[in-house]
């Protein structure tokens, strides 16, 4: 079974950077949409970035695009969150997850258990 693992949360000032990891066992992307989510109380699970294996396309939410960066490496076998200018609001904990191609958009079948980012005024 797919699993997933991230790394690289933490917490910075507003302005920072940080960088999040995905490490996919087993396999590589290439047969795989790639997300990451964050979930903070009181608002809804958002899909802030995804990346698809099998062409590279990537989409951002409007809320990130610009300031993060969504990556894998030459391996097929990390995705990154690289992820600049941070503000409070991006505050919450990342998932990376994982579905398949052939699946409906949203059905993510495989989840990360989650890297907190805290970001400080």
């Amino acid at each position: 079974q797919v699993e997933l693992v991230e790394s690289g949360g933490g917490s910075v000032q507003a302005g920072g950077s940080l960088r999040l990891s995905c490490e996919i066992t087993g396999r590589t992307i290439r047969n795989y949409v790639m997300a990451w989510f964050r979930q903070t109380p009181g608002r809804e699970r958002q899909r802030v970035a995804n990346l698809y294996g099998s062409s590279g396309s990537r989409h951002y939410a409007d809320s990130v695009r610009g300031r993060f960066t969504i990556s894998v490496d030459s391996a097929e076998k990390t995705v990154y969150l690289q992820m600049d200018s941070l503000k409070p609001e991006d505050t919450g904990v990342y998932y990376c997850a994982a579905r398949r191609l052939s699946t409906p958009a949203d059905a993510y079948s495989f989840w990360g258990h989650g890297t907190q980012v805290t970001v400080s005024a």
